[in-house]
C-alpha cells in the first residue's frame, strides 16, 4: 500500500492512498489544480482514480470535491448525513445523484481492494468519520479533525502499519495568538482538534512493533509549527517505545503546501 499527503493543514486537505490495483483520495479540500500536480508529482492518472472519501462537510476537506467529482465522474463516500451537508453547499456546484454513495460508522465496504472501515470522531460536523484501509494483509490509518479521543478511537487504531494523525496546535501558541475567544474554545474543545500533546497521548496509545511510519497532519498555519509538532510528538513516542522495547516508528510531518513524505509498505 502506498500513503501521501498532498495537501494538509487548516487551510485543505487531501491525501492519496493506493494499492496494487486501486487509487482513492481522502477528501478534496483543495483546488482541482493542486489535486492534479499532486497526482502528477506521484505519477498517478486521476482518470484511473476509483473514488473520493470524504470525512466530513467543511470547507477544508470538500472545497475542490465538485470540479473533481464532475470531472473525472468519481463516485463520493459519505455517511448520510455528511452527503446532505455537502448538497447544502453552494459553492460546490452540482454534483449528480448517481455519484454519491452512502456508507455507515463502523461497517466495512470494499472499494477495489481496499477494505475500508470508517468510525466516527469527535468534531462539529454532521457526522465526522475517520478511516482505516486494509489490502493484502496492511494496514493503514487517516485521522484528523477530533477534538478528543477514547477506548473506542484507540481501538479503531491498534495494530496499523502506518498512520496519518491530527496534530492541529501548540496549546501556548493557541492560547496567547491571536484568534478570537470562541475560536480558541472551538479548538481546544471536544469537538475541536486535536493538539501535539493529545497527539503524542494518543500515538502512545496505538504505537506498536508493526507501525512503520506516522504521519503528522492537519497543523495549524497560526498557531503551530512542523518543528514544535515532531519534537513533542517524537519525545512522548520514543519515551514509550523505549519502555515497550520496540522500534520508533518514523515520524514525519505532512507539508500544507506540498506533497508528504510518500508512505509505502
Amino acid at each position: 500500500m502506498r500513503l501521501c499527503s498532498i495537501a494538509s493543514g487548516s487551510s485543505g486537505n487531501c491525501t492519496y492512498i493506493s494499492s496494487d490495483t486501486t487509487e482513492l483520495l481522502i477528501d478534496t479540500g483543495i483546488s482541482k489544480t493542486r489535486i492534479e500536480n499532486g497526482l502528477r508529482q506521484l505519477h498517478v492518472n486521476p482518470e484511473h482514480l476509483q473514488g473520493i472519501l470524504i470525512t466530513h462537510e467543511h470547507s477544508d476537506h470538500i472545497r475542490g470535491l465538485g470540479v473533481m467529482a464532475r470531472r473525472y465522474h468519481l463516485p463520493i463516500y459519505a455517511t448520510p448525513k455528511t452527503i446532505d451537508a455537502i448538497r447544502s453547499m453552494g459553492f460546490l456546484g452540482k454534483i449528480d445523484d448517481e455519484l454519491y454513495c452512502p456508507i455507515q460508522k463502523d461497517e466495512t465496504f470494499l472499494v477495489g481492494d481496499i477494505q475500508i472501515q470508517p468510525f466516527g470522531i469527535s468534531h462539529d460536523a454532521a457526522d465526522p468519520v475517520a478511516y482505516r484501509f486494509r489490502s493484502e494483509g496492511k494496514q493503514i490509518g487517516v485521522a484528523t479533525d477530533m477534538g478528543t479521543f477514547d477506548e473506542y478511537i484507540v481501538d479503531n487504531l491498534r495494530d496499523l502499519d502506518s498512520l496519518l494523525l491530527e496534530a492541529n496546535h501548540d496549546v501556548r501558541m493557541l492560547q496567547t495568538g491571536s484568534y478570537p475567544y470562541y475560536l480558541k474554545l472551538r479548538i481546544l474543545g471536544s469537538y475541536g482538534h486535536l493538539s501535539n500533546d493529545s497527539s503524542a497521548q494518543l500515538l502512545c496509545r496505538v504505537v506498536n512493533p508493526r507501525l512503520q511510519s506516522v504521519l503528522l497532519g492537519h497543523l495549524s498555519q497560526e498557531n503551530n509549527m512542523e518543528e514544535i509538532a515532531f519534537e513533542t510528538v517524537r519525545q512522548e513516542v520514543a519515551r514509550q517505545a523505549n519502555e515497550q522495547g520496540m522500534a520508533l516508528p518514523d515520524i514525519r510531518v505532512a507539508h500544507r503546501d506540498r506533497l508528504s513524505h510518500i508512505v509505502e509498505i
